[in-house]
């Protein structure tokens, strides 16, 4: 396993490159998201299906702003946006917004949205800054393995696979991946996939759900 330092993942992602590095949760294995090539390596990596979304996390307010199209904090989904984000980022809900047209077709879905969470993990978030963008995070593990939340439990066939693994700062704590809620405006959410955010808690917030994870 050839691991690095946090300015050299960034640096390895910056010129297009793909790397494992931890999360809150689990590894993930990961690129810049507007990297078309470093995407289609990802999915080879993994054997993950063409057609599922790979989500993204961001570092920072700023970040998530250069994922959706222009002006989407003033349009009709801008305002459950802000509050969301006030209450819950950075944190475990991970928010399916319209994306820029300009972004791979390997994170949209087919109505050109976008999953995106604010990593509360400082190595994570630090490695957003660090490499400029956003960032792909799928479990960093062939799709039907196992997640790993040590270095030990990666699966040499990803880490022969990528460029590089970063494994400072804090290690993964393991435990449910995000709640992933799409928004659809007027405080309604579509939940694609309950997790760490309980749904009442957004529901005591005022925001009506439709759960199509059943």
């Amino acid at each position: 396993m050839h691991t690095t330092s946090l300015a050299r993942a960034a640096a390895i992602l910056r010129a297009g490159g793909c790397v494992v590095y931890p999360t809150e949760t689990y590894f993930a294995l990961g690129a810049l998201a507007d990297n078309a090539a470093a995407l289609e390596r990802i999915v080879a990596v993994k054997g993950r299906p063409a057609h599922k979304p790979l989500p993204l996390l961001v570092g920072e307010l700023a970040q998530f702003i250069e994922v959706v199209p222009p002006g989407f904090a003033t349009g009709p989904l801008g305002a459950d946006f802000g509050e969301l984000a006030a209450l819950f980022w950075p944190g475990p809900l991970s928010l399916v917004v319209p994306c820029r047209e300009t972004l791979p077709r390997l994170v949209k879905d087919a109505d050109g949205r976008v999953s995106v969470r604010f990593t509360p993990h400082e190595t994570a978030a630090s490695l957003c800054r660090l490499a400029g963008g956003a960032l792909v995070a799928t479990s960093a593990n062939v799709s039907g393995g196992p997640p790993a939340a040590t270095p030990e439990a990666l699966d040499p066939e990803v880490t022969a696979a990528v460029d590089a693994v970063l494994t400072a700062g804090a290690p993964p704590a393991g435990g449910p991946a995000s709640t992933v809620a799409g928004l659809c405006g007027g405080k309604r959410l579509t939940i694609f996939r309950q997790g760490a955010t309980p749904v009442s808690i957004l529901e005591a917030a005022g925001y009506l759900s439709e759960d199509v994870t059943s």
